[in-house]
């Protein structure tokens, strides 16, 4: 679910949102012949970096409804056709048949170099996801989608991370927003596994398929942080590494500590009820703090609790004033360090319709606070977040130096991860949807969340929002063994 919740203003903007799908143009094209039987839509530049490019799209019976307002799926070929000129598509790449979930990777690009292609199954070409205020394919050029490949962070490869958030390890319905009656939810086809699992489990082998060397995950490990979900949740990422060396993870504010019946066994939280997930995931912190640094090749790591405060969960992030006191003398200490910072809430989020209630970000005060710290701390230059569930790349006034990337969530559309790749000299973020077949099917799935309406706020407007290369010195960093 989405976490939360929105005030009567959001009401009346989020309803503007969902009553705009009728007036969306018709993308799909005509309707398919009858032999055909197949309509692909859909279609999605996810990740390109520069030798490589990710393009997924959904096959449909065209004039059926599955009940969620999409085609009912139906499986069919997946083709790519590209080159370097519009009108050239020499090049051929093929995915999985027999299933509507198509996931095509282009490899051996060239850096630096302009691409057009046309995803197609069954001769058909597939028409693009609708973005009000972007582009969800790459440029359109006539009837052929463009873009380029970026030339890769100077310097060698050392190592890389994969950055992830929002696994919510026992929910069931995905997409509701407070308790509005005509929200409507998406629960798991009946006979499948439980979507959490599905995607979590989805993300641990692609991570390590794509490379990573370590994992964060940045909070909302579970839906409401009962004690046999956050073993669950323990157990799934136990599958890519040990904690504490190969994967670290911050508490979210659906992590908080609870009160009840089913949280008792659990030790007494800092400030309320019982805390389940520090006795998962903090076992061997002495004073019980559930935030933390943590060194990767020389790669200083900060792990934030942006719920470490009284609540619901429902109102905005906050650090406590020991662990504000205590994040500012860890970065005073070692300002020239390279350095990552991850926790759940966002400092500050753009874009972003429901930003007005002040649930969406941490506690304006605080980040300000950060953000002038990052200001005189030289080697922070990256904060990763989730809480939002979606791709966006922001830079603040403040601290010019440091990318703020907020990551799409694991548990649903666009249902994935960010690796980052260091360098000895710069980094690159890229965004993967995770791959397995349960997985593409969920993801495809929950797109319907809000009427049809997610994909506008959750895949990200612009490229950048969710691949993008910086050049910067990290030749102090060690390569992973």
């Amino acid at each position: 679910m989405i976490c939360c919740r929105p005030s009567r203003r959001d009401v009346v903007r989020w309803s503007a949102v969902v009553a705009s799908a009728s007036l969306v143009p018709v993308l799909d094209g005509a309707p398919a012949r009858a032999a055909d039987n197949v309509r692909p839509v859909n279609l999605e530049l996810v990740t390109v970096t520069e030798t490589t490019a990710v393009i997924t799209w959904y096959t449909g019976v065209p004039g059926t409804d599955d009940g969620l307002g999409r085609m009912k799926p139906a499986p069919s070929d997946a083709m790519v056709v590209y080159g370097t000129h519009p009108s050239r598509l020499t090049g051929t790449a093929h995915g999985p048949s027999g299933t509507p979930y198509h996931y095509v990777e282009l490899t051996d690009l060239e850096p630096g170099q302009t691409y057009y292609y046309k995803a197609l199954s069954r001769g058909r070409a597939a028409t693009p996801t609708f973005l009000a205020f972007g582009e969800s394919a790459g440029s359109p050029h006539g009837d052929v989608f463009a873009f380029t490949t970026p030339q890769p962070p100077p310097g060698r490869h050392l190592f890389s991370v994969a950055l992830c958030n929002d696994l919510h390890l026992g929910e069931t319905v995905a997409g509701l927003i407070g308790q509005l009656p005509w929200i409507k939810g998406i629960s798991q086809v009946p006979g499948h596994p439980p979507y959490p699992e599905v995607m979590a489990k989805a993300l641990v082998a692609d991570a390590r398929a794509r490379g990573a060397r370590y994992l964060l995950a940045a909070g909302d490990i579970t839906s409401e942080a009962a004690p046999v979900d956050l073993e669950s949740a323990k157990g799934i990422l136990d599958e890519f590494g040990t904690l504490g060396s190969d994967y670290v993870v911050a508490r979210g504010n659906h992590d908080r500590a609870h009160s009840g019946e089913r949280y008792a066994s659990c030790s007494p939280g800092e400030h309320q009820g019982n805390d389940c997930y520090r006795d998962v995931f903090s076992p061997g912190s002495s004073a019980g703090e559930t935030y933390f640094t943590h060194n990767l090749n020389g790669l200083r790591v900060i792990g934030l609790d942006t719920y470490d405060k009284p609540g619901d969960g429902g109102d905005a992030g906050g650090l406590s004033p020991a662990q504000q006191a205590w994040f500012e003398a860890e970065l005073k200490k070692d300002p020239d360090r390279p350095t990552v910072v991850f926790g759940h809430h966002p400092l500050f989020v753009e874009n972003d319709p429901l930003a007005i209630t002040g649930t969406r970000s941490m506690d304006a005060g605080q980040s300000l606070r950060i953000l002038a710290a990052y200001n005189r701390t030289p080697g922070v230059f990256l904060h990763h977040a989730g809480h939002t569930h979606r791709n966006q790349r922001s830079v603040f006034p403040l601290a010019p130096r440091v990318v703020q990337q907020e990551v799409g969530a694991v548990k649903e559309y666009p249902g994935g991860f960010t690796l980052l790749r260091v360098h000895t000299g710069g980094y690159a973020l890229n965004f993967y949807k995770t791959r397995s077949d349960e997985a593409r099917a969920w993801s495809e799935r929950s797109r319907q969340e809000l009427a049809g309406q997610w994909p506008q706020l959750s895949f990200g407007n612009r490229h950048t929002d969710r691949n993008s290369v910086v050049v910067r010195d990290l030749s102090g960093l060690s390569p992973a063994t």
